[in-house]
């Protein structure tokens, strides 16, 4: 494997640590046995949580395939979409599938970095400090419509994304394992939105669309919801599909999922043709490399192989790129969007033929 696939996997090992210990169910599967193959035995187990999910969340397949693949990798999402689409459903059933636990912050104006993290209180009687944790301290987080915040709160959230771990009062506190920051935004155009900054949006690996479920999905949503079946089939899906144990060693799998050199090269090639596009006012950097190749490597996985093709690249390019390139006015006018220009790149950059 090349230097730069160590360095991937290098950069991301802190994903892969020690789950903290949490009750479990006794639905824990050995991966790799001597009498099963370990890469189609993990696609099964994490297609029949994709299973699980797609009762539940209705209409939204890519969506639900998109999460899971960046939960594999140990990184985190961005949501955008309008209200109503189901998005703190999609958390809620990702949480219950392998029995972690689940917080949800509603971003306002008026929020605190300190509502995020945590704080110190001070208590006289006894004169010492007690450490008061924030709603970061889950595995899955939801933080809800994160630019109607201002930027300061919205940095509350770099270290904990980057590090999975929180500085209260000058104390270092590591975060459960797993830790994955779903986070939704509403579209920028709306009122009372604050952009986030490049330096938060580049700690996302993906950016995943929500849109409006096709006339047939809907129908079978309303179906459904009006006559009380979601919450039913939540309940339904709150035994764990598997535990936390084998979570770690499905995403401990991504990073020896193999990856050619000339695989690698071509997803180099790619985030790099961003920054020669006259089309785009700011180019993917290197984050965009690394987490399109760890991306490649969990839709691999998700599809039972132990390597990566250039489709899985082609499949992953634009969520992981979209939030990390910006327009150039005179192409917005022209009607033209990141995912667009990032189409057109992929169609100019050859592949691979393996």
């Amino acid at each position: 494997m090349s230097d730069s696939t160590d360095q991937t996997a290098e950069l991301h090992s802190d994903t892969h640590t020690d789950l903290q210990t949490q009750p479990q169910t006794e639905v824990h599967t050995e991966i790799g046995s001597e009498t099963e193959d370990r890469w189609q035995h993990a696609s099964e187990r994490v297609n029949l949580l994709r299973n699980r999910i797609n009762q539940v969340v209705i209409g939204q397949p890519t969506v639900v395939d998109q999460v899971l693949i960046a939960l594999l990798a140990g990184g985190h999402v961005l949501l955008e979409g309008v209200p109503g689409l189901g998005k703190t459903l999609l958390v809620r059933s990702l949480a219950s599938g392998f029995g972690g636990d689940f917080r949800r912050i509603q971003f306002t104006p008026d929020l605190m970095p300190a509502d995020v993290t945590g704080h110190a209180i001070y208590h006289m009687a006894e004169s010492r400090f007690e450490v008061r944790r924030g709603p970061v301290f889950t595995n899955l987080l939801l933080a809800d419509e994160i630019n109607r915040a201002p930027a300061k709160t919205q940095a509350a959230l770099l270290e904990v994304m980057q590090e999975q771990q929180v500085t209260i009062d000058g104390e270092t506190h590591a975060t459960p394992r797993p830790f994955m920051v779903l986070a939704t935004q509403n579209p920028v155009e709306q009122e009372g939105t604050y952009p986030l900054p490049e330096a938060e949006l580049d700690r996302f690996m993906l950016k995943i669309l929500i849109d409006f479920p096709s006339q047939q999905a809907e129908e079978l949503l309303t179906a459904a919801a009006s006559g009380g079946q979601i919450e039913q089939r939540l309940r339904d899906t709150v035994e764990p599909v598997f535990d936390a144990g084998e979570l770690q060693q499905l995403q401990a799998l991504v990073p020896q999922v193999q990856v050619d050199q000339q695989v690698l090269s071509y997803a180099v090639r790619l985030v790099r043709a961003t920054r020669e596009s006259s089309q785009l006012r700011r180019a993917a950097g290197p984050r965009a490399s690394i987490g399109l190749i760890l991306a490649a490597r969990a839709h691999a996985l998700l599809q039972g192989r132990d390597f990566v093709l250039p489709d899985d690249i082609k499949a992953m390019a634009v969520p992981v790129m979209r939030h990390r390139v910006a327009v150039s006015p005179d192409m917005e006018i022209d009607g033209e969007t990141a995912d667009s220009v990032l189409a057109q790149i992929i169609e100019s950059v050859e592949a691979p033929r393996l």
